[in-house]
């Protein structure tokens, strides 16, 4: 069993049950699922860069990415409509436990300059986004070979009804966002 998966049944549910009072153990909200998105507009003027961010997301998350096109054609940034522009990848069940362990534990620590993450990033309903600027933070990529530095967009589904229950469901897991007087 995943970390994390072992964390949240013997730790999380019962301290979220103990603080929000939950009438039961299936009450308590949970990580539905995690998206991984890359914008990769280099994409347009030379298909090598798509492929390169395919090979890094696919060692990121451990599965194959589904390529997004673009919906409408954009002059200024030279797109036209139907050009593979990006990347996602969402991951479910365990793979997301392992993604999420390896997040905070090893890629999030070796952001250069971190002082937690942006607590403002909630959506009103209890999912949680957050971005990465580079994508060698993770121990997968092989520093040496990459050629070009690609952010991400990373978005925590939960079942949770507010923000307040999400944070406090992912500040159990380990995730290390700022504290107000730190903004």
């Amino acid at each position: 069993m995943a970390r994390l998966k072992d964390l949240y049944k013997s730790k999380v549910v019962p301290q979220l049950i103990k603080e929000f009072g939950y009438s039961s153990a299936m009450a308590v909200p949970k990580i539905e699922k995690i998206v991984i998105s890359m914008g990769v507009g280099k994409a347009a003027a030379d298909k090598k860069f798509l492929e390169l961010a395919k090979a890094d997301l696919t060692l990121i998350a451990g599965q194959m990415p589904m390529v997004c096109k673009a919906k409408k054609s954009i002059s200024n940034f030279k797109v036209r409509e139907g050009q593979e522009t990006g990347l996602k990848v969402t991951i479910r069940k365990s793979r997301m436990y392992e993604f999420m362990d390896r997040l905070i534990s090893l890629a999030i620590p070796r952001v250069r300059d971190f002082r937690g993450l942006d607590p403002t990033g909630f959506d009103g309903r209890g999912n949680y986004s957050m971005g990465l600027s580079e994508q060698t933070v993770f121990p997968e990529i092989d520093t040496a070979k990459v050629e070009f530095q690609q952010g991400m967009n990373i978005t925590f589904v939960t079942t949770a009804s507010t923000d307040a229950e999400a944070r406090r469901m992912l500040v159990l897991f380990g995730m290390p966002f700022k504290t107000p007087q730190e903004k």
